[in-house]
Formats: structure tokens, C-alpha cells, sequence
């Protein structure tokens, strides 16, 4: 059970929960923090002008509002408006989960009934129609307002909900402020493509074995000149996956296998980054304008802008950037694999076969999944936008860093499956021992069929995508 409490969710336990490993529920603690700043809310509310309570939003932040309760469903009606295809469950999932953690956080000044209902949801589940286009990284105003009617009882859900709730003046801009749907998609992408960036060094492991690689390259003296962490961590990794007494082929690798701990350990670090911007983010209150506990009440609310994903879009950037800088070495490292001066074995891997084709097609399809990696790591904070009447004149489109990170970990991980298809045949066709480090990997991957005669190769990579998240045990890590 994973208690949400405004104060310790991470990217891992937002994966289980939206993947229905683990179950949440609201904290006590979270629920009376959440209660204290409706109390607080309501009275600074009776003696100041409060945006989006009892004001209009965006342009019309000047202009006061007659019925705040009815401009309040007004205003989650209009911007329940979206576009495009509807979102997968565990996507939405993870944005319920994080939406409840923020306001159990206790800065939105909503009604604790608003968590008691949100908490209900995803008990039960719930799920409103959430769809693609709509956030901008400025707050996902689209999703959490259909999260909203859906709550009252004005929107669809994919089971019964046990009570819809009502939503007030108090509820609902303070509701829709958050970036929950962006920070959902970033945690899901993080966790996923860290655990591959993992199985990687295992998959670029099997190669070295197979082509007799030089381990000077990520030797113990190396460490003492690596500044980095990352790369030290893989290093470490590849002399305990590859000891063994067999001498190398060369005095020098192909930098597929020679820079790999930089590039690797570059991608590890920059998704350890991301990591660590996720992480306060789903446990800030991050509404506008936020209740600040502990402070008078002439202070004890600010209207702020803490709604612009700047760091995250950044961190989302670098980290897809990250992976992707990895993608040619994988290519190189296939290349080598087909290749009879590296293996000692027929070209592509061929059965032996004049002209057979073996793996050939392989580099095609890695080559293919490799050119939307580089597309998915176009920085997304290049873009930017003016709107509402030109009062908002920026976006960190972190909404759109995140939806590339799922686009790169999908082909991030067909880029390895290639590699893992190819490292494999050449490792069993070579029948030579390989080092004690990677009996588990090689026993993990016996699912993968043995046969070398030209044939689809479609199931192998499917089979080798499936396998890379067990890959991780062999680096003593939880799959």
C-alpha cells in the first residue's frame, strides 16, 4: 500500500500504482493538511480578490466574477475542452495519483472532500476519458478539468463511481493547477527508460563477449581518472559481467564497446537528473495562487508562477538527448556483430548458406527506431507560444518534453532488442564459454529462438523487447 501524503511519492511507486502493482490510499495526514488550507482559503477569501475564485482566469484575471460557485463549473466545463487520441490507463492512473499527492500537500486551499472523491476514483477505477491534446506545460488545464466533471458526475468513467462530489468556488481552478498529466507521463517514461539504459550495458556485455573485447577500457585504474559517477557505475558493471582469463582481440575496441561507459553512464546520469525533478515536483503543492502554511494570514497566499514547468521540460530534454546520443554506438555495435572480422563467423550471422541474409535486416530496423529516438530528442523548450489575449506569453511545452520521452523509450528499447537478437546468435553460434557474469542474462535469454536459417525475425525482437527488463537482475538490479 502506498500512502499519499503530500511529502514522500517517488517515480517508482507512480509506476506500480498506475500499473496496478500497488495499491494507494490517502493518508490521514495528508487529508488534514489539505483541510487546513481550505480553512485558511476560505478566509482570506472573504477579505481579498483571489484569482480564479473570485476573479475570471487568464485575460480576464481582472475581472470579478457575480456567482463564484457557478462561474467555478463554468469554468471547468469550458476547460475540459481536448483533441486527439484518448490516453492509456496507466497514464491516466498516474496522474490521478500524483494530482491526489499534490493536494494532500496541502497548498490548494480545495475542499478535502475534492481528495476524499479523487482518492474514490482511483480506488475504484474510475478512469475519466483523457485525451492527448491539450496541455501545454503551463498546467494540464484540459485533463484535470474532464478529471473534474468527471468527479461531479458530468463526464464518463471506465467503472461506476462510488459518489460523485460537488465542486465550488474553492475547487476548481485550484484543482486544474497542476501539471500531474506532464509529471505522470515523465515519471512513467523515467523509470522505464532508466531500467533499459540498464539492460543496455548488459545487451552491449553479450556483444563484448561475442567479438572478444578489451576490457582495459573500464578497468579499476580508469575509475580513478572518471569524474563521472555514471560512467564509474558502468564501468564497475562491465568488469563484474565480463571477468574472465581470455585474452582480447585488439588493443583497442571499436568505440560501440570503448566509450561505452561515457555514453552510458552520461544517459544514467542525465535520467538520475530527471529523477530528481520529479520527485519534489509531485510532492509540491504547486497551485496558483498556493496557500503557505506557517505563515499570517496577510501573507499566507501567493499568486506565483511555479505553473511553468521550466525544470522539468529541461530535465525531460536533457535526459531524452541523453539516451539518444547512446543510439549510434548501439548501431556500431551491431555492425560488428555481422561482421567476420569481429565474430569469426559467417557474414550477418548467416547460417552458412551462400548469400544468406542472417540478421541483416536488423540494422534496418534499428537504424529506423534510431532515427525517431533523434526525433523524439528534439528539445521540446525550443517552442514556445502567446496566449489569452497575449497575457501569457510563454510555455515550457514540458507537456510535450514528456510525451517524447514515452516516444524514445519505445524506440530506445526496439534499438536494443536488435542488438540483443544479433549479441545472442553470435554468442551461441560462436559455442564458446562465456564469462560467469552473464550465465543469468544468456539463461533469461533461452526464450529466444535458436534456428539460423533466413527466416521473419519480427518474433525474435519481440521476444528480445519483452526480455530487457529481466536483463537488469544480472546487474544485481530489481527488474
Amino acid at each position: 500500500m502506498i500512502d499519499l501524503d503530500g511529502t514522500r511519492l517517488d517515480c517508482g511507486q507512480i509506476a506500480q500504482a498506475a500499473r496496478r502493482g500497488e495499491p494507494v490510499e490517502l493518508a490521514d495526514s495528508g487529508r488534514a493538511r489539505a483541510a487546513a488550507s481550505y480553512r485558511i482559503a476560505a478566509e482570506i477569501s472573504k477579505v481579498r480578490t483571489v484569482y480564479g475564485r473570485s476573479t475570471g482566469v487568464g485575460a480576464n484575471r481582472m475581472v470579478p466574477v457575480d456567482d463564484p460557485a457557478a462561474h467555478a463549473v463554468a469554468l471547468l466545463r469550458s476547460h475540459a475542452t481536448a483533441a486527439g487520441p484518448v490516453r492509456s490507463a496507466e497514464r491516466v492512473r498516474a496522474m490521478l495519483v500524483i494530482r491526489l499527492n499534490q493536494l494532500a500537500a496541502g497548498g490548494s486551499g480545495a475542499h478535502p472532500v475534492v481528495l476524499d472523491g479523487l482518492a474514490a476514483m482511483i480506488r475504484a477505477d474510475a478512469l475519466p476519458t483523457i485525451r492527448e491534446h491539450g496541455g501545454i506545460g503551463t498546467g494540464d488545464l484540459s485533463a484535470l478539468a474532464t478529471t473534474a466533471l468527471a468527479l461531479m458526475g458530468e463526464g464518463p468513467t471506465a467503472a461506476p463511481l462510488p459518489a460523485v462530489i460537488p465542486f465550488t468556488a474553492h475547487d476548481a481552478l485550484p484543482f486544474l493547477s497542476s501539471n500531474a498529466a506532464t509529471l505522470a507521463d515523465a515519471a512513467l517514461a523515467c523509470v522505464d527508460l532508466e531500467r533499459t539504459a540498464q539492460a543496455a550495458v548488459v545487451v552491449a556485455a553479450l556483444t563484448f563477449a561475442a567479438v572478444d573485447g578489451n576490457r582495459e577500457a573500464f578497468s579499476r585504474g580508469v575509475d580513478r581518472v572518471t569524474p563521472f559517477a555514471g560512467t564509474r557505475r558502468v564501468n564497475a558493471w562491465l568488469r563484474a559481467l565480463t571477468a574472465s582469463d581470455s585474452p582480447p582481440a585488439r588493443i583497442q575496441d571499436p568505440l560501440g564497446l570503448r566509450v561505452l561507459p561515457q555514453s552510458q553512464g552520461a544517459a544514467l546520469d542525465s535520467l538520475r537528473a530527471l529523477s530528481d525533478t520529479i520527485t519534489p515536483m509531485v510532492n509540491a503543492p504547486s497551485e496558483n495562487p498556493v496557500l503557505l502554511s506557517g505563515e499570517p494570514e496577510e501573507t499566507a497566499l501567493a499568486h506565483h508562477g511555479g505553473f511553468h514547468a521550466s525544470h522539468l521540460q529541461m530535465a525531460l530534454d536533457t535526459a531524452v538527448l541523453g539516451v539518444a546520443q547512446t543510439g549510434q554506438l548501439i548501431l556500431g555495435r551491431l555492425a560488428a556483430l555481422i561482421e567476420p572480422f569481429f565474430t569469426r563467423l559467417p557474414p550477418f550471422l548467416g547460417d552458412g548458406t551462400p548469400g544468406a541474409s542472417g540478421v541483416m535486416i536488423l540494422e534496418y530496423v534499428a537504424a529506423s527506431a534510431l532515427a525517431e529516438l533523434r526525433a523524439a530528442a528534439t528539445p521540446a523548450g525550443l517552442q514556445s507560444v502567446t496566449l489569452s489575449r497575449g497575457v501569457e506569453e510563454d510555455a515550457s511545452f514540458a507537456s510535450l518534453a514528456a510525451k517524447q520521452a514515452l516516444t524514445a523509450t519505445e524506440n530506445y528499447r526496439t534499438l536494443l532488442a536488435c542488438e540483443l537478437v544479433a549479441a545472442v546468435r553470435a554468442l551461441r553460434m560462436r559455442d564458446r564459454k562465456t564469462p560467469d557474469g552473464l550465465r543469468l542474462a544468456l539463461d533469461l535469454c533461452e526464450v529466444l529462438p535458436r534456428d539460423t536459417a533466413d527466416r521473419d525475425l519480427t518474433p525474435d525482437i519481440e521476444t528480445a523487447t519483452a526480455l530487457l527488463p529481466n536483463l537488469v537482475q544480472a546487474l544485481g538490479e530489481s527488474p
